[in-house]
């Protein structure tokens, strides 16, 4: 296994995120990167920088108005008088076929779903080295490797064109769509604690790529409008999605009974190639405190992904800090190993 980060992916540093009207430190912080390190020392893996691949894979997702969007809008919003040291939007639209505005308030309001996706000085850099990441894991696994993508900041909650949930580009569809391109039939496996909205969204209506998410129930927990069971895809996405939601406080049984289900529609499906969403914050002490599934029920989530026998990108998504994320990291990867 190659283990792919890139120091730059540090520098973005967001200060502070709402959670129910209240301020609060970002819990996504680049101290998660120092945890995740230390569960891949603890397998034997050392990192390797990523070869910049340039825009054309991130540009296969992302349209260009949002691409300039993120690499611009720190500038222009700190030519606003009393502008905020980070980008948080305070008005959105009704809808995403209302009118694109031409000021930075109006843009950062189109392009970003909560408060939680504040953009710094460095969030561009940070997110495209992250994305190089994941385009690097893919070149890999093209070339009959398994690779992991310390991806951070995370990508799965990142729309086509809409940032949230700490996510600005989203790294698993980056990654999925770069190797359907190459005639890949890929399933998309996403285990983090909250749904993969962005990434459900961007593949929703298309039959070319299988989309599943394990999660929280989003009835009272983020995000809210996306993750339910009766999602299953449109038009030619028909039955190209599966939700499988849990109640909050699930924990090792439980998780894999739904894994079980997920597993099976994917090898029914017949994917020959799988791109793992891996979230570690299910954890029963993560600070989200949604699922509780324990270290010793990553590493049996873990063989049971391994054991679909598929060539596998891992991509890391959520999971943040706990004395325990590095052991839940080094938990699942070992299956592999």
């Amino acid at each position: 296994m190659i283990a792919l980060y890139s120091e730059t992916q540090r520098r973005h540093d967001p200060q502070f995120f709402l959670s129910s009207g209240a301020r609060k430190p970002c819990p996504e912080t680049p101290s998660r990167i120092d945890v995740l390190l230390v569960g891949l020392h603890k397998l034997g893996l050392k990192t390797t920088e990523p070869t910049d691949h340039g825009m054309d894979a991130i540009a296969a997702i992302h349209p260009e108005r949002y691409l300039t969007f993120l690499q611009t809008i720190h500038q222009r919003w700190h030519r606003i008088e009393g502008a905020s040291a980070e980008v948080i939007p305070n008005i959105h639209p009704a809808s995403r076929t209302d009118g694109y505005p031409l000021s930075a308030v109006g843009q950062a309001g189109f392009h970003m779903t909560d408060t939680s996706c504040p953009i710094g000085p460095h969030t561009w850099a940070a997110a495209y080295a992250s994305a190089q990441s994941a385009i690097h894991g893919a070149e890999l696994l093209l070339q009959g490797q398994t690779a992991y993508a310390l991806c951070r900041p995370p990508g799965h909650h990142a729309f086509h064109d809409l940032a949230g949930g700490f996510c600005y580009l989203n790294n698993t569809a980056i990654a999925a769509q770069l190797l359907t391109l190459q005639g890949r039939k890929v399933a998309i496996l996403d285990v983090d604690l909250h749904h993969g909205n962005g990434t459900q969204g961007i593949f929703y209506d298309r039959s070319d790529a299988l989309t599943v998410s394990l999660h929280a129930h989003p009835e009272r927990f983020y995000p809210f409008f996306w993750g339910y069971a009766d999602e299953r895809g449109a038009a030619a996405g028909e039955g190209a999605n599966l939700n499988l939601p849990m109640p909050r406080g699930t924990g090792d049984a439980g998780f894999q009974r739904q894994l079980d289900q997920a597993l099976l529609k994917i090898a029914d499906w017949g994917a020959d190639t799988l791109v793992l969403a891996l979230g570690l914050d299910a954890f029963v002490g993560d600070p989200f405190a949604g699922l509780a599934v324990t270290t010793p029920g990553f590493a049996q989530i873990g063989r049971m992904i391994h054991g679909l026998s598929l060539p596998t990108l891992i991509v890391q998504e959520g999971g943040y800090l706990c004395p325990e994320l590095g052991d839940n990291l080094a938990a699942v990867l070992a299956a592999w190993l």
